[in-house]
């Protein structure tokens, strides 16, 4: 699956993993600082594009990745637009208060979150794990000991999920299943996982030793990586979607509101 998902590489896979990551956090930063609803939609719908056409992966994948988040933009906006606050009231039902006010905050909201979402998209879609940890020990000196404890730890998700479909499998042809609780439930899946987790995880303690892998500082890498005229791109595009969306917002806004904070 990780081969299949970054066989199509763009621009976007060429940049510096740790500066991307470092990138993407003061995107997520600026992103909650804006209160403007008209630039949080110029914002957004460019970092659909930019989700769209540069991460490389088929459209079928990636309308796919998009159904948990479209979910996560109505629940979280009609959460604010049925129990906001607001003076300009347009329903009123019980505990049920539409306004003008809670409207538009429910849909900056809900176009916030989806904001996350691209950016948590478009980061994991164009950067592989160990592309990154190895960055983060070269660029940013993480010490090796924790950089290979996460990668083993992504290596080993896949291996443990297909142990947890292999024994519910196993369980069920022996009728195992079908009785007990939640808690014999819980019993019989943790026990196994936990103590081949146990094993796995002494079984790559003692590879890695047996390797002459430790925490030295001055040590050799298989990936060298370093910095290129690529992450001068990517800034510059951040920024570029930054200003278009501030100008767009503020000269041409689709709605006459320009702070969804409610002030009482």
């Amino acid at each position: 699956m990780q081969l299949e998902l970054y066989k199509n590489k763009t621009w976007m896979h060429e940049i510096n993993p740790s500066f991307k990551l470092l990138a993407m956090v003061l995107l997520f930063i600026s992103v909650l600082f804006i209160h403007n609803i008209n630039v949080m939609l110029n914002l957004t719908t460019l970092l659909l594009l930019v989700y769209l056409l540069m991460t490389g992966q088929t459209y079928k994948l990636k309308l796919l990745l998009l159904i948990p988040f479209v979910f996560l933009f109505f629940t979280s906006a009609i959460s604010m637009v049925l129990f906001g606050k607001g003076n300009t009231t347009w329903l009123e039902f019980g505990l049920i208060n539409v306004s003008e006010e809670s409207f538009y905050r429910g849909i900056h909201l809900g176009l916030r979150s989806l904001a996350f979402a691209f950016c948590g998209l478009i980061f994991a879609l164009t950067t592989q794990p160990v592309y990154l940890f190895y960055s983060l020990m070269q660029q940013w000196k993480l010490p090796p000991k924790y950089a290979y404890s996460f990668m083993a730890g992504i290596r080993l998700l896949p291996l443990i999920l297909e142990e947890f479909l292999t024994l519910r499998k196993a369980l069920i042809v022996r009728g195992v299943e079908q009785r007990g609780g939640l808690l014999n439930k819980v019993y019989f899946y943790s026990i196994p996982l936990l103590s081949q987790s146990i094993r796995r995880a002494h079984r790559i303690a003692v590879a890695m030793e047996a390797k002459r892998f430790s925490n030295q500082k001055n040590r050799t890498y298989y990936y060298e990586l370093g910095y290129s005229r690529m992450d001068l791109w990517f800034i510059l595009l951040i920024l570029l979607m930054i200003a278009l969306s501030l100008y767009l917002g503020i000269s041409l806004p689709y709605v006459p509101v320009t702070d969804v904070r409610f002030s009482g």
